[in-house]
């Protein structure tokens, strides 16, 4: 794949070993300051394929498979704390001293907990509200479907990944869909904290991670977060900007893929 007249694409797939002995995979292009994408759930790091040459064309990016997706070892525990510990894996693999780490929807709270952590340039979370007591309400009615026979966890799936492919452009959508592969157990493992704590306790566990973060943050959204959550991120997060992109859903990234990537480069001139 060409990236300019004497450039040339050239990705490689490696493997690294997680802290449990989980094997985690990864890909790694272009040459230059490391940045590290992380999918949504049910997704692979394939998610990321239309922004890989733009945006190796100054940067080590590393795009990678959370466990239990893509390419990576199916192996519980698939909670957010040990997918940022395969994150590291992944980052110490490869010598990515210091990243700018980039995710989406579940991959935006995997890159906040891995910043809370571990040295980032910078933070770019698309689409992943950090304030989860909505979350929470929206899967409480539905929990008995999700942990359900096979069928019904799978319509409810279908359901919840319909509405929000939204702004997604035809063909994007045909792209995305055949690398969605949700698997019960993983599903209900990244969720199982918020359909298991009481709301003050998640509340507080947010709290105590937003405040180790100390990194530039950009909140980047499609779908409006709510008229209170810029106010609420500022008081947990007070490194946090909040930007929405009116109208391009779950995907802003995937809807406007060229302006997505100068925002992020925008965001680590400043960093």
């Amino acid at each position: 794949m060409k990236l300019g007249k004497n450039l040339v694409l050239v990705s490689a797939m490696s493997t690294t070993t997680a802290p449990d002995g989980a094997s985690i995979a990864y890909e790694i292009t272009g040459d230059g300051p490391p940045l590290v994408l992380v999918h949504g759930i049910t997704e692979s790091r394939r998610s990321w394929d239309p922004l890989l040459a733009p945006l190796a064309r100054d940067h080590l990016v590393v795009a990678v498979d959370l466990r239990g997706h893509g390419e990576s070892d199916r192996r519980p525990p698939y909670d957010v704390l040990t997918m940022a510990a395969d994150t590291r894996a992944v980052v110490d693999a490869v010598g990515a001293t210091q990243p700018l780490v980039v995710g989406h929807s579940l991959g935006g709270a995997v890159v906040s907990v891995y910043a809370a952590a571990n040295p980032v340039r910078g933070v770019v979370n698309v689409d992943q509200p950090l304030e989860l007591g909505g979350f929470q309400a929206l899967l409480a009615p539905v929990e008995p479907m999700l942990r359900g026979e096979e069928a019904s966890f799978r319509s409810l799936m279908r359901q919840i990944l319909d509405s929000l492919y939204g702004a997604l452009p035809a063909a994007e959508r045909a792209r995305i869909e055949p690398l969605t592969h949700p698997e019960q157990d993983v599903v209900i493992g990244a969720w199982d904290l918020v359909l298991t704590a009481d709301p003050e306790q998640l509340d507080e566990l947010t709290r105590s991670i937003t405040r180790m973060i100390t990194s530039p943050y950009l909140a980047l959204h499609g779908t409006d977060p709510g008229e209170t959550y810029a106010t609420w991120l500022q008081s947990v997060l007070p490194s946090a900007s909040l930007e929405v992109w009116p109208d391009l859903g779950h995907y802003p990234h995937l809807v406007e893929p060229d302006r997505f990537v100068q925002r992020v480069r925008d965001f680590e001139a400043y960093c």
